[in-house]
């Protein structure tokens, strides 16, 4: 298949390691992936804080970003983002429409039907569950809230993980539970949102769990700064980077840093340096 990256604006920014792990995926399985160079954000963050008419362009630009698969350019868009997938589907034409921009709203919903997020893609659209990986640590899962609530994705990212070779995957108590961060909600509820994270960390680290695994980098983000703050030791994986392991190119971390005390590295293969670049 063809298929157009969505790598989102905070992995582009912060967190390539998740796109770019996803194009590697999809690449060994055989794909052909494209990255459109006019994408930039979805509007999630506009619409979320209430801003519709500032969305408008924002969401005409994702659309004009990749209006292409609407020609048959790609067959789909795939985006390694619960979140911004959930904004792509059920906020871009309804903004559009509310403000008037009927044409825009068609366009967005046209858009929104061939975009997927990565579970989504590889178990419904490639029905693929075992993609050939290896990651020989123990993980625990966390379902982030739109992924599991907005695009209802299930169970698809544990059917994919409990295929990966050598993976001890443990189930992470009241995993359903929200990890506080929101998006500005952490910002604007600061107080409530640690307590959220902390609890979440709590039960992380209860499952033993060597890294904590997710497909939105933008709750991985929260939780990993609560994580290294009280130096547990426990790393995180965006779902694309576990998928995208093998024993050939094994993954290392790149997100929390090892330097503090009692922080552990994950056994196994050598790989690129712990807590510098890695896939």
């Amino acid at each position: 298949m063809r298929i157009a990256l969505f790598a989102t604006c905070l992995n582009e920014a912060l967190f390539p390691q998740a796109p770019a792990a996803t194009v590697r995926l999809l690449e060994r399985l055989g794909h052909e992936v494209d990255f459109p160079a006019g994408q930039a954000c979805c509007g999630q963050m506009h619409v979320n804080t209430g801003y519709f008419r500032q969305a408008v362009p924002v969401i005409r630009n994702h659309v004009a970003a990749f209006a292409p698969v609407l020609d048959g350019a790609w067959d789909a868009i795939v985006a390694p983002s619960g979140s911004c997938v959930g904004s792509v589907r059920h906020q871009q034409a309804m903004v559009a429409d509310r403000e008037g921009e009927r044409t825009l709203a068609r366009d967005a919903a046209l858009v929104a039907e061939r975009t997927y997020e990565l579970s989504e893609l590889l178990v419904d659209v490639l029905g693929v569950t075992d993609v050939g990986a290896w990651f020989p640590h123990r993980v625990t899962y966390h379902p982030t809230c739109h992924s599991l609530r907005l695009l209802k994705v299930g169970d698809r990212p544990l059917r994919l993980l409990r295929a990966v070779a050598g993976i001890d995957l443990a189930e992470l108590p009241e995993a359903a539970s929200c990890c506080g961060f929101g998006g500005t909600f952490s910002l604007k509820n600061a107080e409530t949102s640690t307590a959220m994270v902390t609890e979440k960390v709590r039960n992380v680290v209860a499952t033993g769990a060597e890294v904590l695994a997710a497909g939105d980098y933008s709750c991985l983000m929260n939780i990993a700064g609560a994580l290294s703050r009280e130096g547990t030791g426990v790393h995180v994986a965006h779902l694309a980077e576990i998928l995208a392991a093998t024993r050939e190119e094994p993954w290392a971390p790149t997100v929390l840093p090892v330097d503090r005390p009692g922080a552990a590295r994950p056994p196994g293969p050598a790989g690129p340096p712990q807590g510098g670049p890695g896939p």
